[in-house]
């Protein structure tokens, strides 16, 4: 048997396995070739709100609804989300229509002009804005019905 050459040892004992491959660091892993990233590389910012605008060119809200609320209302906008209490059961797309034709009125907009694009069966949803218009004039529009 060959043993010395090209970096191969014989592991002691019985059962385990014949020779084993060079030595290892102590933690077992093996660096990865091509695998580094490159520190380099400019990421795109990240949403630093509620309202951004989409790959299209299309303004998106990302809304926490609260279905089966007396009123309709913006309860709170945050980095995350607009918190909207709707005021109408979670069942058939009931909220969902209502969603949308409660921020086209608080958006002073047709209400063909505002579509759900995510979220139709949860409380997360996005709320596409198909007009011309900044997301600060959305966000501005939101807190003030939010105040009062």
């Amino acid at each position: 048997m060959l043993l010395g050459l090209a970096g191969f040892r014989r592991c002691s004992g019985w059962g385990q396995g014949p020779v084993r491959a060079g030595v290892r660091s102590w933690s077992g892993a093996m660096p990865r070739r091509g695998k580094e990233k490159c520190k380099d590389s400019v990421k795109p910012p990240v949403p630093s709100g509620p309202v951004v605008t989409d790959k299209s060119g299309a303004l998106t809200i990302a809304v926490h609804a609260k279905p089966g609320s007396k009123q309709n209302a913006i309860t709170d906008v945050t980095t995350e989300a607009v918190g909207v209490a709707i005021a109408a059961p979670p069942s058939e797309g009931e909220a969902n229509a209502e969603l949308c034709r409660y921020l086209s009125k608080v958006l002073e907009v047709k209400k063909s002009e505002v579509v759900l694009d995510k979220g139709g069966k949860s409380r997360e949803k996005v709320v596409k804005i198909l007009v011309s218009m900044t997301p600060d004039e959305v966000l501005e529009k939101l807190k003030k019905e939010a105040a009062s």
